[in-house]
């Protein structure tokens, strides 16, 4: 793809939107070729683990974004007016998309489908080319040296 056609990409699509497609796409997977679904004895309860555990880090992202009082959305990170180090950003500087890859994962067990978990790191590119890396650059932009502290500091999923 041509770099302008890349540049465009980028912050497009929001990243809750991307988890849905994404999710969408790997049901598809599974019924379309169900040859390949595997049996995963305790499956169910392993599948709602890894769910809880994404929706709890990813909402404790946000909560500590509220408590910032700073803005949750990812298209425009240009508006953030705070840089959040706190809480779970002290593990993650992403919690809410590391949350939402524990759901994709939670998915992907559920449907215990080879093909359909291949996905997942196809959801992990994207999101660190198109929505992290210019959302890293915004903060770059807006918060200079305690930005680039933080980066060296906190690894971009975990």
């Amino acid at each position: 793809m041509r770099r302008d056609t890349l540049l465009l990409l980028e912050l497009r699509i929001p990243p809750v939107l991307l988890v849905l497609i994404t999710g969408a796409g790997m049901f598809l997977l599974a019924r379309a070729f169900p040859r390949w679904t595997m049996p995963l004895p305790g499956r169910v309860p392993l599948a709602l683990a890894l769910a809880a555990t994404g929706a709890a880090v990813a909402l404790a992202g946000v909560a500590a974004f509220r408590r910032a009082r700073t803005t949750v959305n990812p298209i425009t990170p240009q508006a953030s007016s705070a840089l959040v180090v706190s809480g779970v950003y002290r593990f993650s500087r992403n919690p809410m998309y590391l949350g939402f890859l524990l759901l994709l994962c939670g998915w992907a067990v559920l449907l215990a489908h080879a093909p359909a978990a291949l996905l997942l790191p196809l959801f992990v590119a994207w999101m660190n080319r198109f929505q992290i890396r210019p959302e890293e650059r915004a903060l770059a932009a807006r918060f200079g040296d305690g930005y680039a502290a933080y980066a060296r500091r906190v690894r971009r999923w975990l």
